[in-house]
């Protein structure tokens, strides 16, 4: 029977034998891995551990693995944006279900539980500032995952045409396409949380409403994209991972689930005054649900 072999361009391994830009090998990975995009909140989470058994840093991805109430788990940063979590997934992804040294997909399947603890800003006024957001669903704008080939029905199409409609979503810009968090992980993680669509933007000025010496090409599309709503669905938040996180997730067999702390409200204008402490009480929250 062929296997098919990843050739050393396409999958692409250090020295040691780890996965290129993680720098990790299988024994360093955990089954539940927390991802956090700035490398600086890694050690806020591992602080609370009890024992940390490995810390590995290649660039901007540093990750942490170790035991919290008894569970193994690691938390990797991913850096900003779309790209680089197309990165993680795919590393990620490889490191459990292919044979590094063979360069073969291993005979059975490993999914992950991949939790993104993040900071966005909300989009619907009666969300709190420093309250918890669950993405129900991530909404992208970046276009990443039109570069890969996978089952449509993975999308939530209905939900996607409904709100290029509702937008008169341009030409110019990528198809926006969503995918749905992984029902467990909704379920046992985010329940009492406020739930709803997460947009995932691909910079975080322009793409995002905010205008500076660049004159905005969509001045009205945050207020469009405020104003959306399906099956009783509206957009939350704003922020630039999710979508690929889902996306990738999905398609790649692993459950995915993004909480947000809201450290600003961008229609009351309105930011935290406290971020650090708001962070630290969303990891506090999250790791005690995750550990159970």
């Amino acid at each position: 029977m062929y296997m098919k072999r990843f050739k050393e361009s396409e999958l692409i391994l250090n020295n040691d034998g780890s996965i290129y830009h993680l720098k990790l090998r299988p024994e360093h990975l955990a089954d539940t891995v927390i991802v956090v995009g700035d490398q600086g909140r890694v050690p806020l989470i591992s602080k609370y551990f009890e024992k940390v058994e490995y810390k590995i840093q290649s660039r901007e991805f540093l990750t942490h693995t170790g035991f919290f109430n008894k569970k193994r788990i690691s938390v990797t940063s991913t850096g900003i944006g779309t790209d680089n979590i197309d990165i993680v997934l795919n590393e990620l992804d490889a490191i459990v279900n292919i044979d590094l040294e063979k360069r073969v997909p291993h005979d059975q399947h490993k999914a992950l539980n991949i939790i993104r603890l993040g900071t966005s800003g909300a989009l619907q006024s009666d969300i709190p500032v420093d309250s918890l957001v669950a993405s129900a669903f991530g909404l992208g704008f970046d276009g990443l995952m039109h570069f890969y080939q996978f089952d449509k029905a993975l999308l939530e199409t209905g939900m996607a045409d409904a709100f290029a409609q509702h937008t008169n979503w341009s030409k110019n810009l990528p198809y926006p396409y969503i995918f749905a968090a992984s029902e467990p992980l909704l379920k046992n993680l985010a329940d009492g949380l406020t739930q709803g669509i997460t947009g995932t933007a691909n910079g975080f000025y322009g793409p995002q409403g905010r205008e500076l010496r660049i004159p905005l090409a969509f001045p009205e599309l945050n207020d469009q994209i405020e104003n959306f709503s399906y099956q009783g669905h509206c957009i939350t938040n704003f922020e630039m991972e999710t979508s690929a996180l889902y996306g990738l997730g999905k398609v790649l067999g692993h459950n995915t689930l993004t909480v947000c702390n809201i450290i600003a409200n961008r229609t009351r204008k309105e930011y935290s005054k406290d971020v650090k402490k708001s962070i630290d009480q969303m990891i506090r929250y999250m790791l005690e649900k995750i550990a159970k």
